[in-house]
């Protein structure tokens, strides 16, 4: 499978338009993945209300590359994602305008969506998610393209194409696939699932700035010098792990798709005109469990729960310095264990399911993923 990987620095307009047409030659042309006519839904990364400088979202030079390339062919584009919160009007127009979705449309002739509603779809090449409720913007278009970002993620320890495609799942329900699939490898599976639903022809990683730690919102930006192409974004995956210095057993994601035989490494035909240029350091990521049993088995006596997730269990940490009760988190909560007292947010960690939705969507970066003092020295 062909993965192209070119170096870019900065995010000048025709410098990346230029360089992302190079990338779609490579792989056989845009006549390959899109027919004039068509209309193509460009799914970025809008994981909430962020600039762009912040390096939670796809950067809009990006998408306005990739639309006004496809505008140019003969194709129509629309623009849309379904972050975390509300799949509503009111929601996602603030993040397109925040984003700068808005300005994108404005200046390549793109829209942005505006069905808001959902619909239920069998998915019988899937694994564990044989049924799907999806964002019904995927009927209103012929073909779907995944505009991801490069970061690290606090659950899955990394997110990029395969994961982007997760925005397709209507707002609120995100919390219910998270509840129902507690554990990475069953979430893993649900990822790869959706991911196999949406059908993504063309899969684009913007690695130009990317975000390393506390990701996915509450990280810090890196400069990587990247964009990633393929026409499959599991192997995608793996090539832009390995930039960031990943291994397939560190990333759960990667370790389903080996053990679902989806994806090799070693089937990868990589093309990069000088791999040194791109950044060599390794990208920080946020601590991360080794090994834990499931703890949403309710055959598990409670005060072993208790003991675990409290002593042992890596967890969503709230600093109250800088938490000012606005409730996003509680909103988010798929088990609704967070509570809003006196401006400050809390919850009961033994019924945590370590989804991190709480940390993704804060707005203040009030919420950060540690491991207690205990699972530090048993090193877990």
């Amino acid at each position: 499978m062909k993965v192209s990987m070119k170096h870019c620095e900065d995010y000048d307009f025709i410098r990346i338009k230029e360089i992302i047409n190079s990338q779609i030659n490579s792989l056989g042309g845009i006549n390959k993945f899109v027919k004039p006519g068509e209309k193509v839904l460009l799914k970025p990364n809008l994981v909430m209300k962020k600039n762009p400088e912040a390096a939670a979202t796809t950067h809009p030079v990006i998408v306005k590359a990739i639309a006004s390339l496809l505008i140019d062919y003969g194709a129509s584009v629309v623009i849309g994602d379904s972050p975390g919160g509300p799949f509503t009007a009111g929601m996602l127009n603030g993040i397109y305008k925040a984003t700068g979705m808005e300005q994108v449309a404005n200046e390549t002739g793109a829209t942005l969506n505006q069905n808001f509603g959902s619909f239920k779809m069998e998915n019988p090449d899937g694994l564990i998610m044989k049924n799907l409720t999806l964002a019904d913007m995927l009927n209103d278009v012929d073909k779907v393209i995944c505009i991801a970002k490069l970061k690290t993620h606090a659950m899955m320890t990394y997110t990029g194409a395969v994961k982007n495609m997760f925005g397709l799942v209507p707002g609120i329900i995100k919390g219910k696939y998270h509840l129902n699939k507690p554990g990475y490898d069953a979430f893993s599976d649900a990822l790869i699932d959706i991911c196999i639903a949406s059908k993504p022809v063309l899969s684009i990683i913007d690695g130009i700035v990317g975000m390393e730690g506390n990701g996915p919102t509450a990280g810090t930006p890196v400069k990587t010098n990247a964009i990633l192409i393929s026409e499959s974004p599991y192997h995608l995956d793996f090539v832009a792990c390995k930039l960031i210095g990943l291994k397939p057993e560190d990333v759960p994601l990667l370790k389903r798709l080996i053990e679902r035989k989806i994806a090799l490494f070693e089937d990868i035909e990589l093309t990069c005109d000088n791999y040194d240029v791109f950044k060599s350091n390794p990208y920080k990521i946020p601590p991360k469990q080794k090994s834990m049993a499931d703890l949403s088995n309710p055959k598990i006596p409670r005060f072993i729960r208790t003991f675990v997730t409290r002593c042992l269990m890596t967890r969503p940490f709230f600093d109250k310095k800088i938490c000012n009760g606005c409730g996003v988190c509680k909103e988010s909560c798929p088990v609704n264990i967070i509570e809003i007292k006196n401006n400050q947010a809390s919850l009961d960690y033994r019924d945590c399911i370590r989804c991190y939705c709480c940390q993704e969507l804060c707005p203040r970066k009030a919420i950060n993923v540690k491991k207690p003092f205990l699972s530090k020295l048993m090193r877990l």
